[in-house]
């Protein structure tokens, strides 16, 4: 009797987990679940857990992968805007925005048949937007000159249209340059022409110097003129002044010669002892001579 109820259970079991092997279905946080009634997509599902279904061969799920997926196209050579060849690859990374549209689009979901026409749309616009610009733009001695940004923005922007155009379901997440190089056959035309930016900057950067130097010089040749100017019409100015002064007391020394010889000799003794110090003298030396006739008490 023990024997048969546990045969029931095992057997009761089993069909439970055929039965949710059958009409449920599990949905990972990382997938999106498309559901579809005899080949048509009727519901799609985002959020992680178990739903029910009918058994196949009327409803079928299909699960892809909703992380990022990236990729990177072949190096391959474009022609730009003036005619130079460039060896370019770029990376790029979507994933799928509506599976409800993207089922249908690639015969069931194909992740690989999505790639592929991703490659072949980057392709197209990686052609298009480098013949649009000039080679100095992706090679350049002067870093101001590199539009790296601008042209995987616009890279991107026209894979973008081809995939709203086409109705795809899938988006893109980033896209940039992941190797950028030159045939040889182009190298060494590439590298003089650097070389020439390079000593245009460098002519420049002189020039620039030069004219600032001469500025400052220019500036400080006037500075110097001006001080000069300055003092030389100080020294008119005091010399007019003295000579006025002189030719006020001119007319009196005039009248008395013999005083104005000594209040000439008593202002050269005063300059000479202006500061205290030992003076060794002739007495018979004007202005010295003052001294003659001192007692010598008096002397010192």
């Amino acid at each position: 009797m023990n024997r048969n109820f546990l045969t029931v259970v095992i057997g009761a079991v089993l069909i439970l987990i055929f039965a949710l092997l059958l009409f449920v279905f599990q949905v990972r946080q990382s997938e999106v679940a498309v559901l579809t009634t005899f080949g048509k997509p009727v519901a799609t599902y985002t959020n992680a857990g178990a739903y029910f279904k009918i058994p196949w061969p009327v409803q079928k799920v299909y699960k892809f992968d909703q992380r990022v997926q990236n990729f990177e196209d072949k190096y391959s050579e474009n022609l730009t805007a003036d005619s130079n060849p460039l060896l370019t690859s770029v990376y790029v990374g979507w994933k799928i925005s509506d599976a409800a549209t993207f089922f249908p689009k690639f015969a069931g979901g194909s992740v690989p048949a999505a790639q592929r026409m991703l490659e072949s749309m980057l392709r197209s616009a990686k052609s298009a937007v480098i013949g649009q610009h000039t080679l100095s733009e992706f090679v350049n001695a002067d870093p101001k000159e590199l539009q790296f940004n601008a042209i995987e923005a616009e890279i991107q922007k026209s894979v973008e249209a081809q995939l709203q155009t086409n109705n795809c379901g899938i988006q893109l997440e980033f896209l940039g340059f992941k190797k950028l190089g030159l045939p040889e056959s182009v190298t060494q035309a590439v590298f003089e022409r650097m070389t020439a930016e390079r000593q245009v900057l460098i002519s420049r950067a002189k020039f620039e110097g030069e004219a600032e130097a001469q500025k400052i010089k220019s500036a400080a040749d006037r500075q110097a003129s001006e001080v000069v100017n300055n003092a030389v019409a100080d020294a008119t100015r005091i010399r007019g002044e003295g000579e006025a002064e002189a030719a006020k007391v001119l007319p009196v020394f005039q009248q008395n010669p013999e005083l104005a010889n000594f209040l000439l000799r008593i202002d050269a003794l005063q300059q000479s002892l202006n500061q205290r110090s030992t003076l060794i003298f002739d007495e018979r030396t004007p202005p010295f001579d003052l001294f003659t006739g001192i007692p010598a008490s008096s002397s010192h």
